[in-house]
């Protein structure tokens, strides 16, 4: 049966524009967005395949357009609407952290680290830049790949701050294996970043770690 062929109280769409987005299940999200099912499957059908076949909504963002399009039904256009569509959300978030706009809010931080970082598949060093009023200068990319003391430099970071002419930082990373507790390779990086910033009078406020919907604060924790 077709969602068409649903009573209307029942559809996805339906439901949205009355109830609210909140209303609905992951699955019947995914079929808004489908708007139409496969031969034997209906969109929201379709859409609990692809959350079984991902695991998650965040693995599901994450996947490349090969993976994507290995679903019957998907393919290379559905996928650039669907990172389109997240792309507008992460930009949606991120207004508030534009340059110039103080960060007076943890929880904005965390909406827009959580919104960059939690659909790569490979660990993203992220380093924003503030100046002495506590307003965003830059936000950085620094560094790919897994993250250590020694594939991480500390200069480099030192370096980004004297050129942007920062009083602080706060730095921000993903765990792609989902957990976001702070390894000791982490803990021992803060440290030397800490130090390291130090020299040039540039305060570390935080370092935040990213998995999945989790976000872990370094400061909340007392771990700086």
């Amino acid at each position: 049966m077709t969602i068409k062929q649903w009573p209307v109280h029942q559809r996805p769409r339906e439901r949205l524009i009355a109830d609210g987005a909140r209303s609905l299940s992951d699955a019947e999200l995914l079929a808004v967005f489908l708007r139409v099912g496969v031969q034997g499957c209906s969109a929201v059908e379709l859409g609990e395949q692809l959350l079984r076949h991902f695991g998650s909504i965040n693995a599901m963002f994450g996947a490349s357009v090969t993976e994507f399009s290995r679903l019957h039904g998907l393919g290379p256009a559905k996928f650039a609407q669907l990172n389109a569509v997240m792309e507008l959300a992460r930009r949606a978030i991120g207004e508030p952290l534009e340059r110039g706009q103080t960060l007076g809010s943890p929880d904005t931080v965390k909406q827009y680290l959580r919104t960059s970082l939690h659909q790569h598949g490979h660990e993203i060093f992220l380093v924003l830049f503030l100046d002495v009023k506590n307003r965003l200068i830059a936000s950085e990319e620094m560094f790919r790949g897994t993250l250590t003391h020694t594939s991480v430099y500390p200069r480099e970071v030192v370096k980004a701050a004297l050129r942007h002419n920062a009083a602080s930082v706060m730095l921000a990373h993903n765990h792609p294996s989902g957990s976001p507790e702070p390894s000791k390779s982490d803990l021992t990086l803060t440290a030397a970043l800490t130090q390291a910033l130090a020299l040039v009078d540039v305060r570390v406020l935080d370092h935040f770690v990213v998995a999945g919907r989790h976000v872990h604060s370094f400061a909340e924790h007392g771990q700086l």
